[in-house]
């Protein structure tokens, strides 16, 4: 390795998910489908919405730029993983990981910010829908986006500028799918302590600061929803959030479980299992959740197909 990195390690071994050979090909089949369906419904959704007049609205806006994150955030994770089922020794250099490293940081925690804009964007058409057209006009909403953008950025850059500083000689095998965080700080020679502090400090405040936006603004929202005396306006005003509570729940569900504990309490093997599902499940399943469970998108989903003469 150059000198500019201290570092004695050129490249590195991705453990992968299993070691069990009769394992192997099923789960690259498995995760190839999940692949294909998340890249469709992803794609298909963004353009869905850009061909929907009726869609162009801020929720739908947040909602593309969802879609684009999950697409970009599988498609830096999976192909590589699906590499590693199908090969006897999955590396990937210095530089490959570190830069696996940053983008997915930079799509998580745009992610993170993302879902807290889609759940302020929730109040604020619920709470004050008199207001809503001037509160999210185009200029608030692309505003917001380059601030996610911004956030995710940030966060990027200031963890990978400290994993430069780690010294890596000792073992090259990562006992991961991916080059993330704590795989990588467990490989270190050298001392992890402000690593460790960074990633702690960054995490409870991209998972936080997010989730308190989310939960704050679902409090308003449910007691604007409990003050409306009309059954069917309850229940339509449920069915809005009940997607994005649904996709919330999930994906920062299984990011706090990997990132919001030390690395001395928690287990690579358990950090596999919940990884997956904020960097493979959810992305496929945000479609999904966003369009099985919103009626805007299925009548313009109906619309475009008879269009096409699909139906």
């Amino acid at each position: 390795m150059a000198e500019g990195n201290h570092s004695l390690v050129t490249e590195f071994i991705l453990a992968g998910l299993t070691e069990k050979p009769e394992l192997q090909l099923p789960l690259f089949l498995l995760f190839l489908g999940i692949y294909v369906v998340t890249a469709l419904g992803n794609l298909g959704m963004m353009a869905l919405i850009g061909l929907s007049s009726h869609l162009h609205t801020p929720m739908y806006y947040f909602l593309c730029s969802l879609s684009f994150i999950d697409f970009c955030q599988s498609t830096i994770i999976t192909p590589k993983m699906l590499g590693n089922f199908v090969t006897e020794k999955n590396t990937i250099s210095y530089a490959e990981c570190l830069t696996q490293l940053y983008f997915f940081l930079v799509f998580v925690i745009s992610e993170c910010h993302m879902l807290a804009a889609m759940a302020y964007d929730r109040y604020a058409a619920i709470c004050n829908p008199l207001l809503y057209h001037a509160t999210m006009s185009h200029g608030v909403c692309s505003w917001m986006v380059a601030g996610v953008c911004g956030m995710g950025l940030i966060g990027a850059t200031a963890h990978t500028v400290c994993m430069l500083r780690v010294i890596f000689c000792k073992a090259d095998i990562i006992n991961h799918y991916f080059c993330d965080l704590f795989p990588l700080l467990e490989l270190s020679c050298s001392s992890t302590f402000v690593n460790e502090v960074v990633v702690l400090c960054f995490s409870a405040f991209n998972i936080m600061v997010p989730s308190l936006t989310i939960v704050g603004s679902y409090v308003f929202i449910i007691a604007s929803i409990l003050r409306i005396r009309s059954t069917q306006g309850r229940a339509k005003a449920f069915s809005t959030c009940s997607s994005h509570a649904s996709a919330v729940a999930l994906f920062f569900g299984s990011a706090a479980f990997m990132y919001l504990q030390p690395s001395s309490v928690s287990s690579m093997d358990q950090g596999k299992v919940s990884s997956v599902f904020y960097t493979i499940i959810v992305p496929m399943l945000n479609p999904m959740i966003y369009s099985l469970r919103n009626k805007d998108v299925k009548i313009a989903l109906s619309k475009f197909l008879e269009r096409k003469g699909l139906v």
